[in-house]
């Protein structure tokens, strides 16, 4: 008998979590990351599932035939942003297996192949670019820019994957593998507060917002701290506090968010004015138009505090992600599909938050499930979602598998 959602949760709970922190450091071809994917292998092995690989480190766990095509696929990721919560992500992927094993509790019969796939590289947190399995697969993430994709270390994501045993000379866009995939459904912890204060512990997508990152180069002269005169100083420090503060001016008049969230200075000495202060900017809103326009104000007052402090600046985006609305006649069934057997609303709502299932969006139909989270706290090790909404979220995925696969 395979293991329950509640076994599985606990074993894969301490793989890549921080003593110190309490938070996960699952990063793309990792150790943990390593280790998330050999858990996977063994859920699939445990259900007599078909384990396979894509060409771009993307693991899939078959039921039923991968060639017959017009596949129902669920799944999530694994990896996580850096001192990450537990469950975005890896709820997905549990909850995807237990659903299968609900699934034949019922004695339900699939008549079109269903997966369970896990996605490498989802939070970007290594290589900087979010969804990276994901958008190289979909044909958004050409092998030449994966080239160009480094860590910290400088090792880029060829090299990482070569290190971890994938073939990098494989990876691109994989269009006969996502021809088999007739829909992509992705269970996940909602990032927010939309169902926490309703009686509705699951929730259907909508649309996701916007997004995009963009790497801010503030380029002064390196000197010294306590000889150098302030009316000399050519330092980036201040020009980019000060385009910080402006962001979040320009995000709250937008309705908008902005986050400076990850910064690199050299020559990085307590007793040394920066030479460069690089700075990455992550900007989100409703509709394109309006992150456009915070995204340029942005830049204008990084300009203007630039040249204020006698320092130049340079702007670079490095990944954008138009608004995805998830299919609507898909995004309906899942609501008529899970209103049928709850005696609560199915709330539909949108999301802030990038996933694959919106890389995926332009390829193939695909739909969103959310379970609740209490706090709405993501992306730390606060987040959470309670046992039995987790549990009535299997429940909902094992309802929508039925519904789709099993007809």
């Amino acid at each position: 008998m395979p293991p329950s959602f509640q076994e599985m949760w606990a074993e894969l709970l301490p793989v890549g979590r921080h003593s110190g922190s309490g938070g996960y450091r699952r990063f793309a071809w990792t150790a943990a990351d390593a280790e998330c994917r050999d858990w996977f292998r063994e859920q699939a092995a445990a259900r007599g599932l078909l384990c396979e690989v894509d060409r771009n480190g993307n693991q899939w766990a078959w039921l039923g035939d991968p060639a017959a095509g017009d596949a129902v696929v669920t799944g999530s990721h694994l990896d996580s942003v850096p001192d990450g919560g537990a469950f975005d992500g890896p709820l997905g992927v549990v909850s995807a297996f237990a659903a299968l094993d609900e699934l034949r509790a019922r004695g339900a019969r699939p008549s079109r192949p269903i997966a369970v796939v896990n996605f490498g590289d989802e939070e970007g947190a290594r290589f900087g670019l979010a969804c990276a399995g994901s958008r190289l697969s979909a044909g958004e993430l050409t092998p030449e820019r994966a080239a160009g994709l480094r860590d910290a270390d400088g090792i880029s994501l060829p090299q990482a994957m070569e290190r971890a045993g994938h073939d990098p000379e494989a990876i691109g866009a994989d269009d006969e593998r996502l021809a088999r995939v007739g829909i992509f459904v992705e269970l996940h912890v909602e990032q927010g507060r939309h169902l926490a204060d309703t009686a509705s512990p699951v929730g259907v997508a909508s649309s996701i917002w916007p997004h995009g990152r963009w790497r801010f180069d503030f380029r002064g002269e390196a000197d010294h701290a306590g000889t150098t005169r302030m009316e000399d100083r050519r330092d980036p420090m201040p020009a980019y506090a000060a385009t910080v503060l402006a962001a979040r001016e320009r995000a709250a008049a937008a309705g908008a968010r902005v986050t400076f969230g990850k910064l690199s200075v050299a020559p990085n000495g307590v007793n040394a004015i920066p030479s460069l202060v690089r700075a990455w900017l992550d900007a989100r809103a409703a509709d394109q138009d309006a992150l456009g326009l915070v995204v340029d104000g942005i830049e204008s007052a990084a300009r203007e505090h630039a040249a204020r402090e006698g320092v130049e600046v340079t702007l670079a985006r490095e990944s954008f992600t138009p608004v995805v609305d998830f299919a609507p006649a898909l995004r309906d069934e899942l609501v008529r599909l899970l209103a049928a057997r709850r005696p609560y609303e199915v709330p539909v709502l949108p999301t802030g938050a990038g996933h694959d299932a919106g890389i995926l969006a332009a390829k193939v139909p695909t739909a969103m499930l959310f379970v609740r989270n209490p706090t709405g706290v993501s992306h730390s090790p606060a987040e959470h979602a309670r046992e039995d909404d987790c549990l009535a979220g299997v429940e909902a995925l094992t309802d929508v598998l039925e519904g789709l696969a099993c007809r």
